[in-house]
């Protein structure tokens, strides 16, 4: 019976305290959605003015088998050309032909940053998309790359050339970054950061503020309190400043 009233207790008094938590956060709302404000502002700008816009293209090869072996059969070695040809795509040659093709201003480390290359799942489609600050760029580069690399399959490999059958595109909009993502996640962090400021220095002051305080810290009873005048409110200040 004890330990039953005991836990009551207890959850009594963490519900006193999460009310008393939540009425400390409502009286510093307006200092809570300032900085949330500020923050979401702060990082929208910084989206807009300080990074780079990324835009990307890609393009689809079709891989064929050279055999006329069952459908089954050709559509496993299919697969497993398409994985041996992803490969290809990042090798130091191709990558230096297209660069040479194009006369870009970089080498073939910095183009392989910007190249993705990927498989879709059961199928025989190798999509490569590269991605560069400049839309026009970035539609050049895939195209090239993409008709360097099935010629160099055909060439080194002596198997089917690889088709293209969806070109390049050139991209309207920026992949990244996203104004409206990065907006919200300013705000959230704005929100958790000040609410977190708020409630610490909450918890870490001790000072007794009120006879509820008395009553809930000291467990004493408050019996009366008694009004300072308007003499001793000058009094107190003086010693204030005195002792400042």
């Amino acid at each position: 019976m004890y330990e039953l009233e005991n836990r009551k207790a207890q959850i009594e008094a963490e519900e006193i305290d999460l009310k008393e938590l939540f009425l400390v956060l409502k009286s510093k709302i307006l200092v809570i959605l300032l900085v949330t404000l500020l923050f979401a502002g702060g990082t929208g700008i910084a989206t807009k003015f300080f990074i780079t816009p990324m835009y990307s293209s890609s393009v689809q090869l079709y891989v064929t088998s050279k055999t006329s072996l069952t459908q089954l059969t050709d559509l496993t070695m299919g697969n497993q050309l398409t994985q041996d040809y992803m490969v290809i795509v990042k090798t130091r040659s191709v990558l230096e032909t297209v660069i040479k093709k194009l006369d870009l201003d970089f080498d073939y480390k910095e183009l392989e940053k910007k190249i993705t290359v990927s498989n879709p799942s059961d199928t025989r489609i190798m999509e490569i998309s590269v991605s560069d600050s400049n839309p026009l760029m970035a539609k050049e580069i895939t195209q090239e790359l993409a008709e360097v690399t099935a010629k160099r399959i055909s060439k080194k490999l002596d198997v089917k050339k690889p088709t293209i059958i969806e070109d390049a595109y050139l991209a309207e909009e920026p992949d990244s970054p996203s104004l409206q993502k990065n907006i919200l996640i300013g705000a959230l962090l704005g929100l958790v950061l000040a609410s977190g400021i708020i409630l610490t220095r909450h918890m870490l002051n001790d000072t007794i503020r009120s006879e509820e305080d008395i009553e809930k810290y000291l467990e004493i009873n408050t019996l009366a309190k008694l009004p300072l005048n308007k003499g001793e409110k000058k009094r107190t200040k003086k010693v204030r400043k005195a002792g400042k």
